[in-house]
């Protein structure tokens, strides 16, 4: 459920159904020698700016054998149809091409590396062959499948050009890399003779880059649904604000006003006491607000996404979110029970950060040819890291009565338990994130428990 995405974030991804309910929780133990806590890095902070939630149509687990060409057959019907059906398509295959690309590049051992990258290039292959079967012959549909015929077959040219430049290398399998590069130069010929691209912008690495990422958010009409963002307890916050004011400038009056009925004239004691009674109301009140107000929103959701249909409107699912730093002791005794199972080296003192969504589906029922909707939340780590030590230390070694060094990266470890709660069922995991300043280094799977609710 959890994976890496890029250097410094993980992704999750749950599939939710019609009418569906489910709540995801996420306790996070960090380390107090990473810096991060409340007043480093604030939840709103977090929020805005590391944070991302999509809900996109029937995209979960996809690899290349298992996308449907059923999709883009159907060009007939509305033109609007036409443009749904292949934009799920390629959104389809772009998924699954990533995902297979990936896993592949995983994988060490030279002769099952090519055997995988072979199996890749002829489903590819296919793919793009039946895409190119059903070409519309209405003019009005012909933008749009130039569009993804144009995009899909650079993706998938991309693809496996990162997939030779990343490999294994040997001259055992010259032929198999040959395969792979003449694949990669007759989608590009293709390209050309079709005439997607102008010859100024092939030869400009930006201008082709920042052309297909438009044709990528194309193709991703009608799939990824609009997302609308309202930030909760914005008015309430205001009223705790200006009851704290009112509060705090009362008081002020009634010091001034015995104040001046202590000095009947002004003199510089007078002035003096009244500087320091501002002074100390400018000191005490965002303190006083502050915590008031945490101990307010303390357990309510803060934020709100409304998901919809970019075609149609319509609303199609809302979630709500929590983020906030919390105490080990407010954390549910089932989650503290699967984190006092580390081993007791593990057991630092940290900071407790604790995230939660809950989302719920409205649409009874989803557009033909969609089954299911997959969501991706995306969580950047690139805060946690801002605050550790550059460099590398060594590890000295004794060999034969000499000395010997290697250089070795410090590394930090955060311990993160996600809950994933669906009707009566729940699952308990325990992820261990192995992160150094650049990257993360390994996400490693510690404990996983699919149990009932117990009534």
């Amino acid at each position: 459920m959890l994976k890496q995405d890029e250097n410094l974030s993980f992704i999750i991804e749950p599939q939710l159904g019609q009418r569906s309910e489910q709540r995801l929780d996420l306790y996070f133990s960090i380390p107090n020698e990473m810096g991060v806590n409340a007043q480093t890095l604030s939840e709103e902070s977090y929020f805005n700016n590391q944070f991302k939630s999509y809900l996109a149509y029937n995209a979960n687990n996809i690899h290349l054998p298992l996308v449907r060409s059923r999709f883009v057959s159907k060009n007939k019907g509305e033109q609007r149809d036409y443009r749904q059906n292949l934009n799920l398509y390629c959104y389809q295959v772009r998924l699954a091409i990533d995902a297979d690309i990936k896993e592949t590049l995983k994988i060490e051992d030279p002769d099952e590396f090519y055997q995988r990258a072979g199996e890749l290039c002829e489903q590819s292959q296919s793919l793009l062959r039946k895409l190119r079967r059903y070409t519309p012959e209405d003019e009005k549909l012909i933008s749009f499948y130039t569009n993804a015929d144009n995009y899909l077959s650079w993706q998938i040219e991309q693809s496996f050009l990162k997939l030779l430049d990343e490999g294994p290398r040997s001259s055992d399998y010259a032929k198999e890399r040959n395969d792979l590069v003449n694949f990669c130069k007759s989608e590009n010929s293709y390209r050309e003779e079709q005439q997607y691209n102008s010859e100024s912008t092939l030869k400009d690495a930006n201008r082709i880059t920042n052309k297909m990422r438009l044709l990528q958010r194309l193709i991703e009409h009608g799939v990824i649904l609009n997302r609308q963002t309202r930030y909760l307890n914005s008015y309430l916050k205001r009223l705790v604000k200006g009851s704290v004011t009112a509060v705090i400038m009362a008081l002020v009056m009634i010091v001034i006003l015995n104040a001046r009925a202590t000095f009947t004239e002004v003199t510089a004691t007078l002035i003096l006491i009244l500087g320091l009674i501002y002074g100390l109301r400018e000191i005490f009140k965002e303190d006083i607000t502050r915590i008031i107000w945490r101990s307010i929103v303390r357990g309510r959701p803060k934020w709100r996404f409304i998901f919809k249909n970019s075609v149609t409107k319509d609303k199609v699912a809302s979630q709500f979110i929590w983020l906030e730093y919390t105490r080990f002791k407010k954390i549910p005794k089932e989650v503290r029970a699967i984190f006092s199972k580390r081993r007791q080296q593990n057991k630092l003192a940290a900071q407790w950060l604790h995230f939660a969504s809950e989302t719920r589906v409205n649409a009874r029922e989803f557009l033909p040819g969609y089954d299911s909707l997959h969501q991706t939340l995306q969580f950047s780590l690139a805060p946690f890291s801002r605050y550790l030590k550059k460099g590398e230390g060594k590890l000295y070694h004794l060999e034969s009565n000499k000395v010997s060094k290697q250089a070795v990266e410090r590394r930090y470890q955060l311990n993160m338990v996600l809950v994933l709660t669906e009707r009566d069922k729940k699952l308990y995991q325990r992820y261990k994130i192995t992160m150094n300043r650049s990257k993360i280094v390994n996400i490693e799977l510690i404990y996983s428990d699919d149990g009932t609710k117990q009534e």
